[in-house]
């Protein structure tokens, strides 16, 4: 029979919070990891506990995770992520589109489309893409370097999952101008993501090659995990749109990260509060 451990997190973790927490999850005992994370040890794992627990969290604006005890970060091998609103803290065709003066109607249908109210992503993206036409390719290099930042915790995420042996695939729905420097940045071990079509300096409005939406995302970390030999159990998926549930579905630890409550229903861990790096203390040395 597997023990859990119930790893608690937030940037404001007072004492008194991981004291409610122990007495809800019936924790035999408690490790402070840091200041802003706690383990609690063999705690009580049922459905109705893990149910209370979670709506404990959302009240108070902390992150729970269940996590079987001796769960070691070095036994995963492949650490999956998206780019937008994951990896990075903007959507960058909204970016885009907001050099061009349509940001309003292209971040519209992006939030309709990370929300799974419009089903085909392939769809969203060509409508989306459209809007682009005649903007110069240099604005591309604009939102990188004035609107592109990543997110709380990633470089450490990265480097320390790396540390550990995992490979970290980067895969995106957006595009691949900011995928490959990003890859070249963090020294990600691959990325893949739509490529912008552009003739005489100006974007196209349109993409080149297949869509990479929900499936192509899918598949291709099944790919990269095949070639790795990695498990399910073994796989570190972390998204927040509908577009990234099929692959989040092929992960032991599939985590929605700031995300859609349609990804949040259906992930395996959730945060909320914490940074992309608070993956790491789920995991015991």
């Amino acid at each position: 029979m597997t023990t859990f451990n119930l790893v608690v997190q937030s940037p404001a973790l007072a004492s008194d919070l991981i004291e409610q927490a122990a007495a809800l999850s019936e924790a035999s005992g408690v490790q402070r990891i840091s200041t802003t994370a706690a383990r609690l040890l063999q705690v009580n794992d049922s459905a109705e506990t893990r149910t209370e627990l979670r709506a404990w969290g959302e009240r108070v604006s902390v992150d729970t995770a269940y996590i079987a005890a001796g769960s070691r970060l070095a036994d995963c091998k492949v650490l999956a992520m998206d780019m937008d609103s994951t990896l990075i803290n903007i959507e960058c065709i909204d970016e885009i589109a907001a050099f061009g003066g349509v940001k309003e109607q292209v971040a519209s249908i992006t939030e309709a489309a990370m929300r799974g109210e419009i089903k085909d992503f392939s769809d969203s993206l060509t409508r989306r893409v459209a809007f682009l036409k005649g903007l110069s390719v240099e604005v591309l290099q604009q939102v990188y370097e004035q609107k592109l930042r990543l997110n709380p915790g990633a470089e450490q995420l990265v480097s320390t999952a790396q540390q550990a042996g995992i490979k970290v695939l980067l895969v995106s729905g957006g595009f691949t101008f900011f995928t490959e420097k990003l890859k070249a940045r963090l020294g990600l071990d691959a990325a893949h993501a739509n490529v912008l079509d552009q003739e005489d300096g100006l974007l196209t409005g349109k993409v080149n090659g297949r869509i990479l939406d929900a499936q192509v995302k899918a598949d291709t970390l099944t790919a990269f995990a095949q070639t790795l030999g990695a498990q399910a159990h073994q796989i570190i998926a972390i998204g927040d749109g509908a577009n990234d549930l099929k692959m989040l579905g092929l992960a032991g630890y599939s985590v929605a990260y700031r995300a859609k409550p349609v990804v949040c229903a259906q992930a395996n861990y959730a945060l909320n509060f914490a940074g992309l790096d608070g993956v790491l203390n789920w995991f015991e040395n």
